[in-house]
């Protein structure tokens, strides 16, 4: 019989595919329950906002039809929402698949990419699967170490990625530490700052860094629409980059990435700010009401800038998960990220979180 996997490319064969939280239905349909709690995948509990739900409806007539393959009138929107050129935009099914871009347009068998310690798993899958070298730089109190990462930089270092602020530890960086490092690295090496919870922080030192793209052309800039706004299943975000940059991402993208109803859902949501302070202020009383509780039950905790919190079971916290999912109850272990004794949790509504506290409580006590 034919080996398969020897025929796949190098990188390939070692990877491990993504291994996203589990879907409600899925528990539900296993333990036969109903009305299960997901905190685990770091969604908007209140979902879409109505003005994007009314959007959707105008996209009905026209499914038939291939959507705008260069995101014209979101990308417009975009350009009016940051100050900038429309040139230095590239639409992509998630941010993630803007990540993909990046790597296959930069990375390869003969150079780097750095990333930090417990951050985002994606990054390791976007230069691995490219067969590029990948070196892992220790965090420092669980947040992103850039003075070590300037004095690992190599000559064929490529690609840095900052994830600002870190999933899964909500951890940040400072603008100062940010354009100290900017300001130190090669021009020839590319910085890739995902933004994927950039609403939800309110930290005076915290940096846009949008504003800092057209000062440092090696500076990519990510952001999504799944978050805050509420549109993880529409799969929609972006990236903005000096135009030459945005225009090699273009080149490999494929044709209609993105789908026509994303795109409504992505302009509408643009208009609705108002949805997205409102999700921005929920987040913040849960996990305002996260860190209490812990605090009740003598749980340490990485303090979160983002919209959940890792905690510390100080020990291994699979058994503590499990339990929780027979309790009807989904949140996020994170051993694949280097801590096997912690679980995330995304805030939820005021009755979800009280739900998942009382259940901790059970278990931990």
């Amino acid at each position: 019989m034919t080996d398969f996997i020897e025929l796949a490319l190098p990188g390939v064969q070692a990877l491990q595919p993504y291994q996203p939280g589990k879907p409600v239905e899925e528990l539900e349909r296993e333990l036969g329950l109903v009305d299960a709690v997901k905190l685990a995948s770091n969604e908007n509990p209140l979902g879409a906002s109505e003005t994007v739900a009314s959007a959707l409806l105008t996209t009905f007539p026209q499914l038939a039809r291939y959507p705008d393959g260069s995101a014209y009138v979101l990308k417009n929107r975009l350009s009016e929402f940051h100050g900038i050129s429309t040139e230095m935009i590239t639409v992509g099914n998630g941010s993630n698949d803007v990540l993909e871009l990046l790597g296959r347009v930069f990375l390869n068998t003969h150079n780097e990419a750095l990333v930090s310690q417990h951050s985002f798993v994606v990054y390791p899958l976007v230069a691995k699967a490219v067969g590029a070298r990948l070196t892992v730089i220790p965090a420092k109190s669980y947040r992103q170490d850039l003075k070590a990462t300037l004095e690992s930089i190599k000559n064929d270092t490529r690609i840095v990625f900052i994830a600002n602020p870190n999933n899964p530890t909500g951890t940040w960086v400072t603008e100062r530490e940010l354009i100290e490092f900017l300001e130190n690295i090669p021009k020839t090496l590319l910085v890739v700052l995902d933004e994927a919870y950039f609403e939800y922080v309110d930290k005076p030192e915290y940096p846009d860094g949008v504003s800092l793209v057209e000062k440092y052309p090696n500076l990519i800039v990510t952001r999504t629409f799944s978050k805050a706004y509420g549109l993880a299943a529409l799969r929609i975000g972006y990236a903005i980059s000096h135009p030459d940059i945005a225009d090699l991402l273009n080149r490999v993208r494929q044709p209609f990435n993105v789908n026509s109803m994303s795109l409504v859902a992505a302009c509408a949501a643009l208009d609705d700010q108002k949805h997205v302070e409102k999700s921005v202020s929920l987040n913040q009383l849960g996990l305002d009401y996260f860190m209490e509780g812990c605090d009740q039950l003598g749980l340490s905790f990485i303090p979160s800038v983002a919209n959940f919190l890792t905690i510390d079971l100080e020990r291994n916290a699979m058994p503590i998960y499990e339990s929780l999912l027979r309790m009807g109850i989904i949140v996020r272990p994170i051993g694949v990220y280097g801590l096997p004794n912690h679980l995330r949790v995304t805030t939820g509504l005021s009755k979800e979180n009280e739900i998942f506290l009382e259940a901790l409580k059970q278990l931990v006590l």
